[in-house]
């Protein structure tokens, strides 16, 4: 059973449903022994990275999560299911996230002329060799479109779990992928075509 992780933040329904297109049934739970049982699990989330550490340890969420990562079973995180993986956001000030990938999450930057929360289409980019990008190459589309809505980006330390940019003035990570993790800044399940690929890929390959 494919799982999403329900901590009050989000647009759950539509990953729920985005799985549904896809013929997968998606449980959205809330229950930490339920992560456990899971075949596939999703995180995703809108909002502040602090108050979505705070509820993911007000459910007693953060271990089963970081104890499911540490054995390399399927997962997919979307949006600030991507930020809350690395070690430190800074939104509103220092805090800790999950600590499963090194590095920081940091707040655009950026020139007179570009809107911060960086919103909309743009184009993404994949890592050479990877499998994403030879599914995406195979269906005839390398540099897929896909629908962003975020005014923080990750910083990996380590530029070998860096899956995907994207060009926002700068360069910045648009995706993460370790083992058997996979996870987006941009939102599949709010990106038609592209987005439902994507989906097919982690349900397929992963």
């Amino acid at each position: 059973m494919l799982r999403i992780i329900d901590y009050g933040s989000g647009n759950l329904r539509s990953v729920q449903k985005a799985f549904e297109r896809q013929g997968v049934a998606a449980e959205i739970t809330a229950d930490p022994n339920r992560l456990a049982e899971a075949e596939r699990l999703v995180l995703p989330g809108v909002g502040a990275f602090s108050d979505a550490m705070v509820a993911l340890r007000q459910r007693g969420l953060v271990e089963p999560i970081q104890q499911y990562l540490a054995a390399d079973r399927p997962f997919l995180g979307i949006c600030m299911g991507l930020q809350l993986l690395f070690e430190t956001g800074w939104e509103g000030g220092r805090h800790d996230g999950l600590g499963v990938l090194a590095g920081e999450v940091v707040r655009f930057d950026l020139p007179t002329g570009f809107k911060v929360p960086h919103m909309g289409w743009n184009e993404v980019g994949w890592r050479a060799g990877s499998g994403v990008a030879s599914a995406f190459a195979e269906a005839g589309k390398p540099r897929p479109h896909f629908y962003f809505v975020h005014s923080y980006y990750a910083c990996p330390t380590d530029p070998e779990v860096v899956l995907a940019e994207t060009d926002y003035h700068q360069p910045f990570c648009a995706g993460v992928m370790r083992g058997r993790l996979l996870a987006t800044q941009f939102h599949p399940e709010k990106s038609q075509a592209s987005g439902m690929r994507l989906l097919r890929y982690f349900l397929e390959h992963v």
